[in-house]
């Protein structure tokens, strides 16, 4: 089986098209302490019925250390109090990355994912970006790279490869 992964990026914030959609008892709360073990909690929570990789065999220093790297910083979406979602950003050499970003399953399809993605662009370009950019694959929600491209993201690369190729390397600029 093969997937396609796609490289999508953001060069200025007029970009942005925002969600408009009206999206009662949603909020988005910046984790100004993230730690290893809601990392992994909130990196599985979302990404299971996806099959996100590239974690799996990380053990606590591996969430560690990737929580603390200079330029990481993690936002945690509710609705009515539930935990619903969250993002992960990745700022290094000016630009940002949006790492993970996705929604619990129950809070899929109701408009909650362009509201996300919306405060982790904006969150995204308060840190003075150069860009934003982000990966996804065909693995991936059928709706996410919609998402990215309503949003105001531009495709720059396609890849195909082997489903179970890792993913490749968070801090690979170049990939």
């Amino acid at each position: 089986m093969t997937k396609t992964t796609y490289t999508l990026e953001m060069t200025s914030p007029d970009s942005l098209k925002k969600s408009d959609r009206e999206v009662p008892g949603f909020s988005v709360q910046h984790v100004r302490q993230p730690y290893p073990e809601l990392a992994k909690f909130m990196h599985t929570l979302v990404g299971h019925p996806w099959s996100w990789g590239g974690r799996e065999e990380w053990g606590e220093s591996e969430w560690t250390n990737f929580i603390s790297k200079s330029g990481y910083e993690m936002g945690l979406a509710s609705v009515n109090g539930a935990p619903a979602g969250y993002f992960e950003l990745l700022k290094e050499e000016g630009d940002v990355q949006i790492v993970s970003m996705g929604l619990v399953p129950q809070f899929i399809g109701h408009g909650y994912g362009g509201a996300l993605l919306t405060a982790a662009i904006d969150r995204a370009w308060a840190l003075d970006a150069g860009k934003v950019w982000l990966r996804t694959c065909s693995q991936d929600h059928p709706h996410a790279r919609d998402n990215y491209i309503a949003r105001g993201f531009n495709v720059v690369k396609t890849t195909e490869g082997s489903a179970n190729d890792p993913i490749p390397s968070f801090w690979d600029l170049n990939g």
